[in-house]
């Protein structure tokens, strides 16, 4: 169990942004023998073969062909997390010090990354040889350059009672003294605004190029702090972003062992899952359909034949769970309250805002059952509205039948979360099992 969770912690502070949580399981991909294939690209596909594919460098597919026509089963799980992105131009001056300026990235608990040293993760994408072809670059500074602080009580006596905070007001990250910065060091000129950006010329000087160089951007903010194990016998796993990047490496783990017989195995690693999964490179794409489609024809299949492993495929959905909060046990069902360390979580809802019907819910259980793999069962209160993942979207474009599944956390979408650690083991396990 601790193996598994080091690395589950090794895989989480490598993965500082979705770009590079597609990074680095691409460049595990390759070392276990993976061909990486490119979407603008002509593929030639063989039986028997492992390859891999980055959409738009923040998703990742992989899978493996069968040396026999069979199932399609596929696992999908995202690579974004709720954080805080900055904005163009995100240096500002006030009052003697340099701000940044950002902007919540999915749902987070605002209150929890007060007070953190944070750092930058992302791509910066500066100047190439002409306009359609600029060049795209993976940062990540690796230390803490800024944090947001906190407001004393003393100056706001009804913290702990109120607390409300606004994103653009309380949040915005103190990155440097202005007072302190030398003459005439205030940053990039911005042409339009007619204002300096200290940020840019900052970037600048940390890439060795030139401000005017620097195109655009997508950075990320993230808490430095590694994760790590705790609890009285080291039961538990506190750690940024484990939502959803425990899915992320277990469906990694699942594709690298994977050496079907027959059929195609496949895991897909979405972007953009907190926002809503609408974009190029996100489960509400045509990405999975056109990757599918692109197999079939490559191994000289008809069409009718991907439709047919599709409507007799399975997909897992694979994100962090709702485990019963020990403070708040209200918050759960009544009935159906998973525990961290109790094994993987069956997500259901007759909302359908996870995917899964009668059947799903029964061939996953088999699953578990017959290869020893704990697990337990979610549903919401039915109060309370609750979350969503990329399942039903998923399994509404490539019409097949989906279940979602994944491990129990406690507060989740804060900058640090909680789970149990041998959860990670039992969904690792899962999966290999699915992906054989």
């Amino acid at each position: 169990m601790a193996e598994t969770a080091q690395a589950l912690l090794d895989y989480i502070g490598m993965c500082t942004s979705p770009c590079h949580t597609a990074e680095v399981s691409a460049a595990r991909l390759k070392e276990a023998g993976f061909q990486e294939l490119a979407l603008s690209g002509m593929w030639e596909l063989t039986t028997g073969g492992r390859y891999f594919l980055k959409g738009y460098d923040s998703a990742l597919l992989a899978f493996v062909v069968g040396e026999r026509s069979g199932g399609l089963r596929i696992a999908a799980a995202h690579t974004d997390f709720p954080c805080f992105r900055l904005k163009p131009k995100a240096g500002m001056e006030r009052d003697g010090y340099g701000l940044l300026n950002v902007e919540p990235y999915g749902g987070m608990i605002l209150r929890s990354w007060l007070d953190r040293p944070l750092s930058l993760a992302g791509k910066v994408v500066l100047r190439g040889k002409d306009a359609f072809h600029p060049e795209g670059k993976l940062v990540d500074f690796e230390r803490p350059l800024f944090t947001i602080p906190g407001l004393a009580i003393h100056m706001d006596r009804e913290v702990n009672e109120k607390g409300e905070l606004n994103p653009q007001k309380d949040m915005l990250p103190l990155a440097r003294l202005s007072a302190h910065a030398e003459a005439g060091d205030d940053g990039g000129e911005d042409e339009e605004a007619g204002t300096k950006d200290f940020f840019l010329e900052w970037l600048s000087d940390e890439l060795m190029v030139s401000s005017q160089d620097i195109l655009s951007y997508e950075l990320s903010a993230y808490p430095v702090e590694d994760g790590c194990m705790m609890g009285l016998g080291e039961e538990f796993i506190s750690s940024p972003r484990l939502d959803n990047l425990t899915s992320a490496k277990a469906c990694l783990e699942g594709i690298l062992a994977s050496a079907p017989a027959e059929g195609i195995r496949l895991i897909a690693l979405f972007d953009h899952e907190e926002v809503g999964s609408r974009t190029k490179q996100g489960a509400a794409s045509g990405l999975l359909m056109q990757v599918l489609e692109r197999i079939y024809l490559s191994l000289s299949k008809p069409r009718e034949e991907l439709f047919a492993d599709i409507a007799k495929g399975f997909l897992l959905s694979v994100d962090v769970a709702h485990g019963l909060h020990p403070n708040h046990p209200d918050k759960s069902d009544p009935a159906l309250r998973p525990l961290l360390g109790g094994g993987v979580v069956l997500k259901q809802a007759a909302s359908q805002s996870y995917a899964g019907d009668a059947e799903a819910v029964a061939i996953v259980r088999s699953l578990c059952e017959e290869h020893g793999i704990p697990w337990q069962n979610f549903v919401n209160r039915s109060d309370s509205k609750g979350g969503s993942t990329l399942g039903s979207i998923a399994s509404a474009l490539v019409s097949m039948r989906a279940m979602d599944i994944g491990v129990p956390i406690l507060a989740m979408h804060s900058a640090r979360e909680l789970m149990g650690a041998a959860d990670q083991e039992a969904l690792e396990k899962l999966l290999k099992v699915f992906l054989k």
